[in-house]
């Protein structure tokens, strides 16, 4: 573990990630191909923790937007996330037999264990993968929240926030041409200029407990690997500098 440059590691994902091809639900052979990448770097002897949106399959805001009860739209995405959560487990342990735990913020006995902190530490230190479900067990709170939260409980050395670009841009890349990227940004910079990594009370408890978030992008195969033995992806925000990646 000597090379790593990340000891424990909390990967966020979108339910939109395990979307693949298609427009809602999980994509199969998508899923089988995020399950090899972390599978790939939990072999290395790093520790990781995931936490999965559910907007592939009921977003509450969304929800809550039609006329639903804001609690009530916040639970059933609670449950989504649970249901990503299964099936990344199903995932990891067919691709490459690692051993997966799903731990719930709701009382789901039946169906996944409740988070107690303890029991999770004790699960990474079995080499187990743990994937943190039902966002904080609380409405109103989004899964970046959950998972802040639970990466500043269980000591993450990062939060990998996995997007569809290769990290955070000063204007949208997109539209853009001369959207500059940056190397690496502070947290105040971040809510200050509204770039909307992740939601404002996810970047307030991130900078209260020192935790990096490293935002990289998760379509390119490999680049959850490289992030976590040193290699220099996406870009890091912490308490540094703000700088330019070209500057």
């Amino acid at each position: 573990m000597g090379e790593l440059k990340y000891r424990r590691v909390l990967l966020k994902l979108s339910g939109e990630a395990l979307m693949g091809p298609g427009g809602y639900g999980i994509d199969v052979p998508t899923l089988k191909e995020i399950a090899e990448q972390v599978a790939a770097v939990r072999q290395t002897g790093c520790e990781v923790a995931l936490v999965i949106g559910g907007g592939n399959i009921f977003r509450g805001l969304k929800g809550a937007a039609g006329g639903m009860d804001r609690t009530t739209a916040d639970q059933m995405g609670m449950l989504a996330t649970v249901m990503n959560a299964l099936a990344m487990q199903d995932a990891l342990e067919r691709v490459e037999g690692i051993p997966t735990r799903v731990m719930t913020a709701l009382e789901i006995s039946s169906v996944a264990e409740s988070y107690i902190l303890r029991r999770a530490l004790r699960h990474f230190e079995k080499g187990r993968v743990v994937i943190f479900a039902a966002g904080t067990g609380n409405p109103y709170f989004t899964t970046d929240s959950a998972a802040a939260l639970r990466a500043a409980e269980i000591k993450a050395d990062v939060v990998m926030k996995a997007t569809k670009v290769d990290g955070v841009y000063d204007k949208d890349p997109v539209r853009h041409a001369d959207a500059r990227r940056y190397e690496q940004i502070s947290y105040q910079d971040v809510l200050s200029l509204d770039l909307r990594v992740m939601d404002g009370a996810a970047i307030a408890l991130c900078k209260d407990n020192q935790v990096p978030i490293l935002v990289f992008n998760m379509t390119r195969p490999g680049n959850i690997l490289a992030a976590v033995t040193g290699d220099v992806v996406g870009t890091i925000v912490s308490d540094g500098p703000t700088r330019y990646l070209d500057a």
